[in-house]
């Protein structure tokens, strides 16, 4: 049976890193990474290096799979094998590094338990 390499190095691809074993596609991201760029003063996108996102796969990369075990972290201390989006919060809350997605997991999180909650209440008090 064939195994997974693990990641060899962020460029692994040769002195370009235009190949090799990127979990996120680097159009994608060059893509993104013009869109935020926002508009230059000659109306152009700005230029970007072939090396950036390579980096920025990486990073991404490392940021999803410190979540991620930390969002496995607080499943197995609720006793489940699945992975909820409470758990996700969980991480995002016990965890400093992360205080910048404390306000999207809120607004997140609240935005689906107040629409449960208004319906519950509001057909409790027609009913």
């Amino acid at each position: 049976m064939r195994q997974a390499r693990p990641y060899s190095g962020i460029f692994c691809g040769g002195v370009s890193a235009r190949t090799g074993p990127h979990a996120l596609p680097l159009a994608r991201i060059k893509k993104i990474m013009k869109r935020s760029a926002g508009e230059t003063a000659d109306g152009g996108a700005r230029m970007i290096s072939g090396e950036a996102p390579v980096v920025f796969s990486k990073a991404c990369e490392l940021f999803v799979a410190e979540l991620t075990r930390r969002a496995w972290a607080a499943t197995l201390e609720g006793k489940r094998r699945t992975v909820h989006r409470e758990d996700v919060a969980t991480a995002v809350h016990n965890t400093d590094l992360f205080d910048f997605l404390v306000d999207v997991v809120n607004a997140d999180t609240a935005g689906g338990d107040d629409t449960h909650d208004v319906d519950d209440v509001g057909d409790g008090a027609l009913g």
